[in-house]
């Protein structure tokens, strides 16, 4: 076999292979979407053929709460991600541009609080927001996401600006430009794809949470992960409905990172791991 037979054999099997490890990654994906068109008489039928209806559709969003809690899921993942940048992306800077005592030693800590379970801290939370007045309300919930958002943006965004020069400040300040000028002019643009793709992770994490609003949440306040619970607490379980719920929690999500796909991959393939 020559060599251009076998570049090309091996251009087929890797792309075959690739084909397949997507089918079956997918796979999941694709059939909770069929299920959303079944009825709960076909539900547990593993054949592609069955008579699709919309009753699922109507079920959850004309007779359900569903949009109130998908406004809730976005005021609190979407507050969250919006406190992590403003507070986060300073913070960053500080990591990345001064030199303080145990420096290294608080960067960690501050990461380790993304890796702590959430179970861990959520009882004394719950006392605490008792206390404080926290509990079930989009202020509480906001703050505590700051455990699941705000490692991530300090740690990815520190390496971007650890790989901007500081002799770019340094001229730009002879220019005549104050500190201010020179972060939102010409730093901010620099570490637009860490920015982008870190807040985005934030805000599908924040959207995810399942833990904290289970516990720090309560009748006011219902994202769209405890909520659809709710399709289980009946005497019957209605697999279609729980399907529709979570193929359409999960849009917002899919939308914004096909808008921001570009920004997306260079980010996390040049500065996520960077830090």
């Amino acid at each position: 076999m020559s060599p251009t037979a076998k570049k090309r054999l091996y251009a087929v099997l890797k792309n075959g292979g690739l084909a397949i490890y997507s089918v079956f990654a997918l796979f999941p994906l694709l059939w909770m979407v069929i299920l959303t068109f079944k009825s709960d008489a076909e539900m547990l039928t593993t054949t592609f053929v069955f008579t699709p209806t919309l009753d699922n559709y109507k079920q959850v969003l004309f007779y359900t709460d569903y949009f109130r809690y998908i406004k809730d899921s976005v005021i609190v993942a979407g507050g969250a991600v919006l406190v992590s940048v403003l507070a986060g992306v300073p913070a960053a800077y500080a990591f990345a541009r001064y030199e303080f005592k145990n420096k290294e030693k608080i960067a960690f800590q501050i990461l380790s609080f993304k890796f702590a379970p959430e179970i861990l801290v959520v009882l004394p939370l719950y006392m605490i927001y008792q206390k404080l007045g926290l509990y079930d309300s989009y202020l509480g919930l906001i703050w505590v996401y700051q455990l699941i958002s705000m490692p991530l943006i300090i740690w990815v965004v520190r390496g971007y600006f650890e790989d901007i020069s500081v002799e770019i400040e340094h001229a730009a300040q002879v220019d005549g430009y104050n500190w201010y000028q020179v972060f939102l002019k010409f730093l901010l643009p620099l570490i637009k794809p860490g920015l982008v793709s870190s807040a985005l992770l934030c805000f599908i994490f924040a959207w995810n949470s399942f833990t904290f609003p289970l516990l720090l949440a309560g009748i006011k306040i219902e994202p769209i992960t405890v909520a659809a619970t709710k399709y289980l607490a009946q005497s019957t379980v209605h697999y279609g409905q729980m399907a529709v719920a979570a193929t359409i929690s999960a849009l917002p999500s899919i939308i914004f990172a096909i808008c921001i796909q570009k920004h997306l991959v260079r980010g996390l393939s040049f500065g996520a791991v960077k830090g």
